[in-house]
């Protein structure tokens, strides 16, 4: 599904971008973009959020077997 895999994209997107704020104070995101209060910075990080909890759905599907079995 496209959603899943732009989410998953996002969602990497902001690990990293913690990892880098947690290891090395650096928000990659606000550097690129202006600052943490930048329009461009808060939309980034409201899609973030939104696709980690996107995410959250996939704990609850049911697995599709005959697709993972022609994969």
């Amino acid at each position: 599904m496209i959603m899943d895999r732009i989410a998953l994209v996002l969602a990497i997107i902001g690990g990293l971008n913690w990892g880098s704020v947690g290891l090395f104070k650096f928000d990659f995101v606000a550097y690129l973009f202006g600052g943490q209060l930048s329009s461009v910075s808060r939309v980034i990080y409201t899609l973030v959020g939104l696709s980690a909890i996107w995410l959250i759905s996939l704990l609850f599907r049911e697995r599709d077997v005959e697709h993972e079995e022609r994969a």
